[in-house]
């Protein structure tokens, strides 16, 4: 399936927007074509994976014939009028469930093979777990990731994936589809974003389709990934919709994994019904992983993408570039790409350059100890009072702020903070910087604190 899942969706829909299905009797399918110059980029880039799944599914060889016409009906990325709107990536199954009775719609049907290509084009073929770096950072994780795709050890559900950009979040929940395609070919598996969810209730609602939206998401759901839940965050008719779906799902002990770059505690303008039950399962963050391990993130990346780069290197891009291992990602592409037409070699000198244009370096770049300092003069502390062991309630809330301030302009992982503020466990960072979130949108004073703080940094960093 590697044709079809190179293309994104956006790619997907480009060109069979312009493909109609006629006819498929299990033996012969017959597509049209708007024109000829669609039917020759569709035959090269996706016919292929759709002629695998459809002789998988019929367990026999399948013919595939053309017509071209230009007066396109039914679009394949459009359902039609008596079919679900499969915008979110489901696939139906293929076998009737022990519970309930055969559906309808079967897994053979043009609509189904659609839906099916979506998915695997949205899925990015190399995000598996055998290709995920794991460290201290992304331990946990990984296992409950694991865990949650029938890969060994407890599943939890929901599993509540939280961390910052460009981290692994959503290369494990691509890995989770792959390993339970893998395993469960006709695996209904919607994996969405809840912008994309959002957006599919408003048009269910608007199109009067409930019915369709609800059963795509409950009763023909095998698995829900559901990326960056922080988006349904005020919108209310959503989030009730979406706990009944959650409700169902878990009632019917189907797996539920959520994303989200805050850990639930700390979701805005999200009720707390909703923010319990993500908790109910197990919440598994991804920090800033350590030098070591961006250092195998390099060297694996470079692996797959059979680039050719010496120990130096890897050490040196992963001491540049700290806090996304998407951004790390993209400079080893950039410097591969760059040497390849250039005919120059990877070494260091190279490297600093081209960092230097894409992720130029300030000399005066905020670090911990700019923040600790400018809380200690807002709040008239030494460092020591800061650092020490003073649990006088002014000073415990002062380094709490310095906590919260470093997490949220420095992205640094609670372990690094514990390490920076006195040696201390990850686990008090962690509860400062939730208290300190939730303070700032309760007390007005607390929020001018930290406004202030915010003013003075920001002038500082300019």
């Amino acid at each position: 399936m590697d044709h079809t899942r190179k293309r994104s969706p956006a790619s997907f829909e480009q060109w069979f927007s312009s493909v109609q299905f006629q006819a498929f009797d299990g033996v012969r399918l017959e597509l049209i074509a708007r024109n000829e110059f669609v039917l020759d980029w569709v035959k090269t880039h996706f016919l292929p994976a759709l002629q695998d799944e459809l002789e998988r599914l019929a367990a026999k060889p399948v013919l595939v014939s053309w017509v071209v016409r230009s007066d396109i009906q039914q679009p394949v990325c459009e359902a039609p009028p008596e079919v679900s709107h499969p915008r979110s990536e489901a696939v139906p199954n293929a076998r009737p469930r022990s519970d309930r009775p055969e559906s309808p719609r079967s897994p053979r049907s043009p609509q189904s093979i659609a839906a099916r290509a979506r998915l695997m084009a949205t899925l990015m073929p190399k995000f598996t777990f055998a290709n995920f770096v794991v460290g201290p950072s992304n331990e946990l994780a990984y296992a409950a990731a694991l865990g949650s795709a029938g890969g060994g050890g407890p599943r939890y559900n929901p599993l509540f994936i939280a961390g910052g950009t460009g981290l692994g979040k959503t290369h494990l929940m691509h890995a989770i589809a792959h390993r339970v395609l893998d395993r469960q070919p006709e695996a209904r598996i919607v994996y969405v974003s809840a912008e994309h969810f959002t957006n599919e209730f408003i048009e269910a609602l608007q199109n009067h389709r409930m019915d369709e939206f609800r059963a795509r998401y409950r009763r023909d759901c095998d698995l829900l990934l559901l990326d960056d839940i922080q988006f349904l965050a005020g919108r209310e008719q959503t989030q009730e919709e979406f706990f009944h779906t959650f409700n169902a799902l878990r009632d019917s002990d189907k797996p539920i994994v959520v994303t989200s770059d805050k850990y639930p505690q700390q979701l805005q303008r999200m009720p707390e019904r909703l923010v319990s039950r993500f908790t109910s399962g197990l919440v598994a963050d991804i920090q800033i992983p350590q030098l070591e391990t961006r250092v195998a993130i390099v060297r694996k990346k470079a692996e797959l993408e059979n680039i050719v780069i010496t120990d130096e290197i890897a050490v040196a891009l992963a001491q540049t570039i700290q806090s996304n291992v998407r951004e790390l990602e993209g400079v080893l592409i950039r410097l591969a790409a760059k040497s390849s037409l250039t005919g120059q070699p990877i070494d260091l000198a190279f490297m600093q350059r081209e960092i230097a244009v894409v992720s130029p370096q300030r000399p005066d770049l905020l670090s911990v100890g700019d923040i600790q300092k400018a809380v200690c003069h807002h709040f008239r502390l030494s460092s020591n009072d800061l650092l020490g062991k003073d649990r006088h309630k002014s000073v415990a809330f002062a380094r709490q702020v310095a906590m919260y301030l470093c997490r949220q302009r420095l992205r640094s992982s609670f372990p690094e903070l514990g390490r920076a503020f006195g040696d201390r466990d990850h686990t008090t960072v962690m509860s400062a910087v939730r208290k300190v979130e939730s303070l700032r949108g309760s007390d007005p004073q607390v929020k001018a604190h930290l406004e202030e703080l915010e003013r003075r940094l920001a002038s500082s960093d300019n």
